[in-house]
């Protein structure tokens, strides 16, 4: 019997040990998260946004949108055979080629400028020639709707007043796997401007083949926050006008990784609306242990860096804090509180000593 003895009482101080630290635990260097506020809003994001719908709704309606690459050009001078009924593409370099009139460079003029440009040059031939120009195709005025959505691709705009909301309905909406923010590149950092200031080409360069297109590092795209506009905030960030060029990404909703004192430790499909309070939920809820209090979220940044957002979760049960939206590549840590680990110790002991000896045989 003391054989036995010996034998158990340093099994059950390592059942003790081991219980008092959970199966895995994530630890963040310091150096690469800055503890920031869970209430804090995006400031920066929504100042980008706001500064650039206040740009485009005063610049006023498109009515006379510049001629680009790709647009289909119908021409017709009915005095000149060549030109009775003629259709011209314009070419990548923003030009067309016409007899009797020559290279045109159309890029930044208006059909009406491009007109004016051929009558002046076919009045060394006859006398006020009558000349009708009609843009039958506007390649060079689409907008690239891409990833999560039932429709990715180009989408002509109708109008000046097009918005982004309108964009994503032309797109048949976002689709079930969507994440609940939106990624905005406006023209501006993707297309160079012409002599009028207005983006003289849309060349889309981020749009590939693939279902969501990379991103180059130089440019820095807004993110619209879905959630915080369906609680009433910034309601008219999707109502900002689109101008051709322009890039909307819809990032799928990927998943979130829970660790921890929690149940199940893993990772989670992120679902619309899914928080950290949901997430640790999803993970089967907090064990004993766990310091429900400062639950921290880890968030990459671009430029490969990190941020951290604390969460009490009592609070957020209470209606004392708001919680905190999950995206796509954050991870939860659940830590454990030094006050409970104590009372969380016995308790692993004597559920050790009680499953150790029920399976020592009595003799």
């Amino acid at each position: 019997m003391k054989a036995t003895r010996y034998v158990l009482y340093p099994l059950i101080v390592l059942l003790f040990l081991g219980g008092c630290a959970p199966s895995t635990h994530l630890r963040t260097p310091p150096e690469t998260a800055v503890a920031v506020s869970p209430n804090a809003p995006n400031t920066l994001e929504r100042e980008r946004l706001t500064q650039l719908w206040q740009r485009r709704t005063q610049e006023g309606i498109l009515a006379d949108h510049p001629i680009g690459p790709g647009d289909v050009l119908e021409l017709s001078v009915p005095a000149i055979e060549e030109l009775k009924d003629r259709t011209v593409r314009v070419s990548g370099e923003g030009t067309i080629m016409l007899p009797y009139v020559g290279v045109v460079r159309t890029a930044g003029m208006t059909d009406k400028e491009v007109s004016t440009e051929i009558r002046r040059r076919l009045g060394k031939y006859m006398y006020h020639p009558e000349v009708s120009l009609f843009v039958r195709e506007y390649r060079s005025r689409q907008v690239a709707v891409m990833g999560a959505v039932t429709k990715p691709g180009l989408y002509t705009l109708a109008s000046g007043t097009d918005t982004i909301l309108d964009m994503l309905g032309a797109a048949g909406g976002m689709s079930e796997g969507a994440a609940a923010h939106i990624l905005f590149i406006p023209a501006e950092h993707t297309a160079s401007s012409g002599p009028s200031g207005r983006p003289a080409a849309s060349p889309l360069r981020f749009v590939t083949t693939t279902p969501l297109p990379a991103i180059s590092k130089d440019v820095n795209p807004i993110t619209i926050d879905l959630q915080a506009l369906g609680r009433g905030e910034n309601q008219m960030h999707l109502g900002v006008p689109v101008r051709p060029g322009d890039v909307i990404l819809v990032p799928s909703a990927g998943q979130v990784l829970v660790e921890g004192w929690v149940e199940k430790p893993g990772s989670y499909k992120i679902t619309p609306e899914l928080t950290v309070l949901g997430a640790v939920a999803a993970a089967g809820g907090p064990l004993f242990p766990a310091d429900t209090s400062a639950v921290k979220l880890i968030r990459p940044e671009r430029g490969n860096g990190k941020i951290a957002l604390l969460a009490d979760l009592g609070k957020i049960k209470r209606g004392e804090q708001l919680d905190i939206p999950v995206r796509a590549g954050d991870v939860i840590e659940v830590s454990s509180s030094a006050a409970k680990m104590v009372p969380y110790g016995f308790y692993r002991f004597f559920t050790a000593i009680l499953n150790v000896g029920a399976t020592v045989p009595l003799r």
